[in-house]
C-alpha cells in the first residue's frame, strides 16, 4: 500500500484530499498544515509520496520540497496548488518536485497522479510538462560540466527516452523491461553522474544529444 502524506494550510481541501485517498486504497499517514511541521513528520511517518500545496503560512512549498529531499528516505513529492504561474511550476520542479497538479484537475486525474508518482514517473498538469522540458533545454544551454563516468548500452537508452519525456511506465513498455528494471537504470545512472534528480538527469541527457531523433 502506497504511504501518502498531505500538506495544505486549508483544512477542509486537506481533510478532503485525505478522504480521496482513503478511499482509494492509500495509506494517510499523516495530514499537516505547516512547512516545518510537513519535514518534521515526514521523517517519523516516512510516506512514499507527499502531497505538497505551495502555499503555507510558515515557508514555501519549493523550501519544503528541497527539505523534503534530505529526509531519509526522500519520499516522491506530487505539488497541488491553485497556481499554474510559471514561475511556480520551475521553482518546484527545480527543487525537487516529482510532478505538478493543479487544484483543478479531477478526482481521477489527481489519484492516477498519486499513483504514477509513486511509481516514479514525472506527472504533470496538461501544458505544463511542454513548459518543463522547455526549462531543461534553457538549462542545457548553460556551460556543461565535465564529462562523467561511461554508462552502459541500456543506462544510455533509458536516458535518451527519459529526456524525451517519456514516464518509466512507458519507457518499460518501448524496451520490453520490467518497470522496477527501468527505475534501477535510471538510479544507476544518477549515481554514476553524480546527478541527484530528474531535472539533472534530463539536463544531462539534452547537453549530451540524447533528445535528437
Amino acid at each position: 500500500m502506497v504511504r501518502v502524506m498531505v500538506v495544505d494550510d486549508h483544512p477542509m481541501w486537506r481533510d478532503g484530499v485525505a478522504r480521496d485517498l482513503a478511499e482509494a486504497g492509500y495509506e494517510v499517514v499523516a495530514t499537516v498544515g505547516e512547512g516545518r511541521q510537513a519535514v518534521r513528520a515526514a521523517g517519523a511517518a516516512r510516506p512514499d509520496v507527499v502531497v505538497l500545496d505551495l502555499r503555507l503560512p510558515d515557508m514555501s512549498g519549493a523550501e519544503v520540497a528541497a527539505r523534503l529531499a534530505a529526509v531519509e528516505p526522500p519520499p516522491k513529492v506530487l505539488v497541488l496548488s491553485a497556481s499554474a504561474e510559471q514561475d511556480d511550476v520551475l521553482e518546484a520542479v527545480k527543487a525537487g518536485a516529482s510532478g505538478y497538479l493543479v487544484k483543478s484537475a479531477s478526482r481521477e486525474e489527481f489519484l492516477d497522479a498519486v499513483r504514477r508518482t509513486a511509481d516514479g514517473d514525472a506527472v504533470f498538469t496538461p501544458g505544463l510538462a511542454g513548459l518543463v522540458l522547455g526549462e531543461y533545454r534553457r538549462l542545457a544551454a548553460q556551460p556543461a560540466p565535465a564529462e562523467g563516468p561511461r554508462l552502459t548500452e541500456r543506462e544510455t537508452e533509458v536516458l535518451r527516452l527519459v529526456a524525451k519525456g517519456l514516464s518509466y511506465r512507458q519507457i518499460a513498455g518501448r524496451l520490453v523491461l520490467s518497470h522496477r528494471t527501468v527505475q534501477n537504470h535510471v538510479q544507476n545512472a544518477l549515481r554514476k553522474l553524480q546527478l541527484h534528480s530528474r531535472v539533472e538527469l534530463v539536463r544531462y541527457a539534452i547537453e549530451h544529444g540524447l533528445d535528437a531523433d
